[in-house]
């Protein structure tokens, strides 16, 4: 009779688990686009600049020690540091869930019963020896170890793990990600910073040529071939460019400091060589082609192991579904007299059992974290193939802005040129009473302007080759 209760408690008890297991709902995975096209503009030049590492790239020695302190000193960089510190702890939190926990236990304590209980009245009638009878209250002592082990039959824990392994090392591709971006904001601020100084330099010759033009209006007007309004006219333009001299010297004093706080420091003068600045731009940029982003880009090497861990992260999810073994187990010694703690093997006790458990009825929590985890899922493989996406139109803007900025820059250095030969043609007419003094100061102006938009355009051929090496993925390696 005992022998067939058993069995249909052990009946019972697989079907549940079988229930339990055959209630996993049915999920579709998102499976992510890996294509990029084959080449940028039908080029097949497969040597790429993102290889070469950073202080080959960027060779003005004060930029690269800029870089170095940035890369050292960095708060962004620093606080990053962290976050893989962070990760790297879940590592270990997740690897010793899968394995045993053992633990010393030590107790004292006192109990009195009623003694009219089934306790009561079993201690009332118990000896302990002859003619000695349980102590009432009953002291209670112990010394021992336990342990406690779920086994990771469906891989959930050690699921749990390689999903934290993997978001360590998504943390590692984010930081390299920032070197990459520090690096080229760095470099950016640096060659603005150059031409800000080009172009108070220019400035100041302009002043020098205004205020000499000045002089000339004012003999002129002694000798009555012009009228007070000319000098007027020339005063205030004199004085809009000095104005104009102020305004630079701002904007360089926060490019300092927008530098100095990117190398987390106090604002400092930077050192910087102008001479860099009129380096000329490289024939070829060697972008390489574009199923290279995926082995150099961070972000991308980032968005793909962020993408394995969400499947992970399914796969434990899903094992929530299925029954759990976990054993445990104790030894030591159990006595209500400290005298008897240690008497073998009467005060010796132990214990060992394992436990079977599976969802049965209301797992409105457990699909609801599987339907999260498939969600997050959708998520990374829609977030991995955005990242591919915007990394290819990246460098193809800017190998496209390169060419064209070549060729603004090469029309602008002739309108710089005519407008410059331009002013000593005004003078000369103006002096000869063949042009007037608007003439002139318009002149004046259209060639300032002209060589501000030169600079302005040399600047930005210098942030597209800044940036097309952050966009191929250089710098962090």
């Amino acid at each position: 009779m005992f022998r067939k209760k058993v069995y249909k408690y052990i009946g019972i008890t697989c079907v549940s688990l079988a229930a339990a297991a055959c209630g996993v709902p049915a999920l579709t995975e998102k499976t992510e686009n890996r294509t990029v096209p084959a080449s940028y503009n039908n080029s097949q030049d497969t040597v790429n600049i993102a290889r070469m590492k950073w202080k080959e790239y960027f060779t003005d020695p004060y930029l690269a020690t800029l870089i170095d302190t940035a890369l050292k000193n960095n708060q962004e960089l620093n606080i990053t540091l962290q976050e893989i510190e962070i990760a790297r702890n879940e590592i270990r939190a997740r690897k010793g869930e899968y394995l045993p926990f053992v633990g010393v236990r030590g107790a004292a304590g006192v109990e009195k019963v009623g003694r009219y209980t089934s306790q009561g009245a079993g201690d009332a009638t118990t000896e302990i020896e002859p003619g000695k009878e349980m102590p009432d209250p009953l002291p209670d002592f112990l010394l021992g170890a336990y342990a406690t082990w779920e086994v990771d039959i469906w891989h959930k824990l050690h699921n749990a793990k390689k999903a934290a392994v993997t978001r360590y090392l998504s943390t590692v591709e984010g930081r390299n990600f920032i070197v990459t971006t520090l690096i080229a904001e760095i470099a950016n601020s640096y060659y603005e910073l150059l031409a800000l100084d080009n172009q108070l330099g220019i400035v100041k010759q302009n002043i020098d040529i205004l205020n000499n033009a000045l002089e000339v209006v004012k003999l002129q007007k002694e000798a009555t071939r012009v009228t007070e309004l000319a000098v007027r006219k020339f005063e205030a333009e004199v004085l809009n460019t000095q104005s104009l001299q102020y305004d630079i010297q701002q904007k360089i004093t926060e490019t300092e400091n927008k530098i100095n706080f990117l190398l987390g420091r106090y604002p400092q003068p930077i050192q910087r060589n102008l001479q860099t600045f009129d380096n000329p731009m490289p024939d070829i940029i060697h972008s390489g082609i574009p199923s290279q982003l995926l082995a150099n880009r961070p972000d991308i090497k980032q968005a793909e192991l962020d993408l394995a861990a969400s499947k992970l992260d399914i796969k434990v999810a899903k094992a929530q579904f299925y029954p759990s073994l976990g054993i445990s187990a104790s030894f030591g010694y159990n006595a209500f007299n400290p005298a008897y703690l240690f008497r073998t093997p009467k005060s010796l006790m132990y214990s060992l059992a394992g436990d079977l458990i599976a969802p049965l009825v209301n797992k409105n929590a457990i699909k609801a974290s599987y339907y999260t985890a498939n969600a997050k899922q959708v998520q990374a493989a829609y977030n991995y193939e955005r990242t591919i996406l915007n990394a290819y139109v990246e460098v193809a803007n800017q190998l496209i802005k390169i060419g064209n900025l070549a060729k603004s820059y090469d029309l602008k250095a002739k309108q710089v040129q005519t407008l410059t030969e331009s002013i000593t043609i005004s003078n000369s007419l103006f002096q000869s009473a063949r042009a007037d003094y608007m003439e002139v100061l318009l002149t004046q102006r259209d060639a300032l302007e002209s060589k501000f938009e030169l600079i302005e355009t040399k600047k930005q051929q210098l942030n597209a080759m800044v940036n097309v090496y952050q966009a191929l993925g250089g710098g962090w390696n």
